[in-house]
């Protein structure tokens, strides 16, 4: 690996993660005026038009799968998985929000531990505990209640660590193409129920803000997959903390956000074990799966 390529791809890190918290101040700016079920349903729905010129220039020949049950049980976790994620940008501070999404590295060698099988090194041990010490002080056990929103924001980091386990279970024989396409097609599906039951109406410029999460988000996606193919996950792993700092910054200047002692602290050593987790990674530069429910 020359190190430009791992300049470069720390920078599309960053810049990625800056479009994830616009994603997420789009959705916090939505959520006041739409249900979290709607926003979901017009991602996947707006997510899954990308693939049109995709599925046009190949064929439907190139959607032959023998494991379509693993793509409906991926969409079904991703989905509801992206519904907390999104409740979450809605609910919490910007910068806990950010912080809370990145708890999956602890939840993620866990679930491939119950279900593949897969070692777990003393050094990433070590870093989940240190993370869900970090989680106790956000949730902060001095108060008389416990932030549902907090709750949520953890099951659905659980959830996108299973979503994840999945894709691995399938990357043998799929195409990160094929798994990504299945996945918008059934969670489009899947989200369409809970939008249509919540009777929600929608205006041409809530639509825009849908459009314009839909674009933040994919952008996001795919400067991380660029950016993965440059460098080593274990040394990219710090600067997609970057977010959180970004979302802060943003949460004070956009809604007068201001984190308290407990939480900055929570910040520290969620980052902090996140960080020494991820760089038990392989070390060598990989293609990731764009994920939409990231």
């Amino acid at each position: 690996m020359k190190s430009n390529d791992f300049l470069i791809g720390a920078v599309l890190i960053l810049v990625s993660e800056m479009f994830l918290v616009l994603s997420g101040m789009v959705i916090k700016q939505l959520s006041g005026e739409l249900p979290t079920e709607m926003i979901v349903f017009f991602r996947n729905l707006l997510g899954l038009a990308l693939f049109l010129p995709w599925l046009l220039r190949k064929g439907t020949g190139v959607l032959r799968t023998t494991k379509l049950r693993f793509h409906m049980m991926r969409a079904a976790v991703g989905v509801t998985a992206m519904t907390c994620l999104f409740y979450t940008w809605g609910q919490l501070p910007l910068a806990q929000a950010a912080l809370l999404k990145q708890t999956a590295p602890f939840f993620t060698p866990l679930v491939a531990f119950w279900w593949l099988k897969e070692r777990i090194s003393l050094q990433v041990k070590v870093a989940i505990l240190v993370g869900f010490i970090g989680v106790a002080f956000i949730l902060n056990p001095q108060e008389t209640t416990v932030n549902l929103g907090i709750l949520i924001a953890l099951a659905g980091a659980c959830l996108g660590a299973l979503a994840k386990v999945t894709v691995r279970r399938m990357r043998e024989t799929e195409s990160p193409q094929l798994i990504v396409f299945y996945f918008a097609f059934f969670a489009a599906i899947l989200s369409a129920i809970p939008a249509w039951l919540s009777g929600a109406g929608l205006t041409l410029i809530q639509f825009a803000w849908l459009i314009l999460l839909a674009a933040t988000s994919t952008i996001a996606q795919l400067l991380l997959s660029k950016a993965y193919g440059m460098a080593p996950a274990g040394q990219l792993a710090p600067y997609t903390y970057g977010s959180v700092a970004m979302a802060a910054l943003l949460g004070w200047l956009v809604w007068g956000e201001v984190l308290g002692l407990n939480t900055l602290l929570g910040i520290l050593l969620i980052s902090c074990a996140g960080i020494v987790a991820m760089m038990g990674k392989r070390d060598t530069p990989t293609k990731v799966i764009v994920d939409p429910s990231l």
